[in-house]
């Protein structure tokens, strides 16, 4: 999901009234970026380190990868992952002999776990109607009537609820709104039992909605349980939009990229919300990288790390915080021709960018990154930027 896809980020084709709400009662990110795909992002999201550290399989995490959850874990916290794993190299069993191991998120210090493609792929069982899940090492029986992103939400619902007491780290890597597109449970064509797997981009916008309807009930628990006001709830995606999707917005039109190094398969929206310290309607438009929430996770317990990241805890807290001057991408998927041939590493600043290969774009004017400033034709200012950008 693409930043564009919020309302609150200017969306004129979805509706997401639960997150426009955090946003406004919380703080909004306005330049936040993940990897261009979802297993890079969640591995560097995960434990604060650019993918040429430590990714070396599409779908995987090494088992010596020191993450937030353990982090959380150590400084006492009960902590839960639900919703999709995919980090068990189940593409590679052959290369991988832990493959199938179930216990792998304990090593990762999640206590509990709900999950969907954790030791079986796919093509065993999808995550939507009659979705293929493990429960703390039970294979759930479900029906073609049970829709994972609620089974998921519930898990943590009642997770929740049991441990109103004590610390607790909820880590929900969502299964929406990824493909297939098809329909939700608050979807018309729901009602037809054949019609649960037709996929059609049009049921974008019921996922997105749903996506914010989860999101408001796990809001609402937090606030029926007493905890909202010293809660703090991040929302944020973890690659832009399908290169199928076209989103209308106040600023235009603008198309996924997801797989790609583009704005549009990296911009991210970022949400934070804690009502006990945050200031209403704050916002930040600095950059912030996928790097930076491991460290921000750190602070947060009270623990010091070493990583790539940078903390951006002082931002909430309303503290001293450094604006980061650049933010860094090493993409290589490692996985199909049709998202290796998008390979590469960037950096960039706000408003400009540089790929290793030499290309450089003024993003005010070219965010789709169609015309390469040639170097001949820099301006002084341009120049400044770039010999910076070459030396980070």
């Amino acid at each position: 999901m693409g930043y564009e896809c919020l309302s609150c980020y200017g969306s004129l084709s979805y509706k997401t009234p639960v997150l426009d709400s955090l946003a406004s009662h919380g703080m909004l990110f306005g330049q936040c970026h993940s990897q261009p795909l979802s297993t890079p992002s969640r591995v560097k999201l995960m434990t604060g380190l650019y993918n040429y550290r430590n990714y070396d399989y599409f779908g995987h995490l090494k088992n010596d990868q020191y993450t937030f959850g353990s982090v959380m874990k150590e400084a006492g916290y009960t902590t839960c992952i639900a919703g999709k794993w995919q980090l068990n190299g189940l593409a590679y069993k052959d290369s991988i002999p832990y493959w199938n191991d179930n216990t792998r998120t304990k090593k990762f210090g999640f206590d509990e776990y709900c999950l969907w493609q954790y030791t079986k792929t796919r093509n065993e069982g999808e995550r939507y109607s009659l979705p293929l899940i493990d429960r703390n090492g039970d294979i759930l029986n479900t029906t073609e009537d049970d829709y994972g992103p609620d089974m998921f939400a519930d898990y943590i619902l009642d997770f929740i609820e049991r441990k109103k007491h004590e610390p607790f780290f909820v880590y929900y890597p969502m299964v929406l709104v990824h493909d297939p597109f098809v329909p939700t449970p608050d979807s018309k064509d729901w009602e037809k039992r054949d019609q649960r797997y037709r996929q059609d981009t049009a049921y974008f916008k019921d996922m997105v909605a749903y996506t914010d309807k989860i999101v408001g009930k796990i809001a609402a628990k937090l606030k029926a349980t007493g905890l909202d006001q010293n809660t703090i709830l991040i929302f944020t995606g973890d690659n832009g939009t399908n290169r199928s999707v076209f989103t209308r917005t106040t600023s235009g039109i603008i198309k996924g990229d997801k797989g790609n190094t583009t704005d549009a398969g990296t911009h991210v929206p970022l949400i934070v919300y804690w009502p006990e310290k945050i200031r209403n309607g704050s916002v930040y438009d600095g950059l912030i990288e996928f790097s930076d929430f491991f460290p921000t996770m750190a602070e947060i317990a009270g623990k010091e790390v070493d990583c790539d990241g940078k903390s951006f805890y002082p931002l909430l807290t309303g503290s001293d915080y450094k604006p980061r001057k650049t933010l860094s991408v090493h993409y290589d998927p490692r996985w199909g021709k049709e998202v290796n041939q998008y390979r590469n590493q960037f950096v960039r600043t706000i408003d400009y960018k540089l790929y290793r290969d030499g290309r450089f774009f003024d993003l005010t004017k070219d965010l789709q990154e169609e015309n390469p400033l040639l170097p001949d034709s820099l301006s002084a200012k341009e120049k400044e930027v770039y010999i910076f950008l070459e030396n980070e």
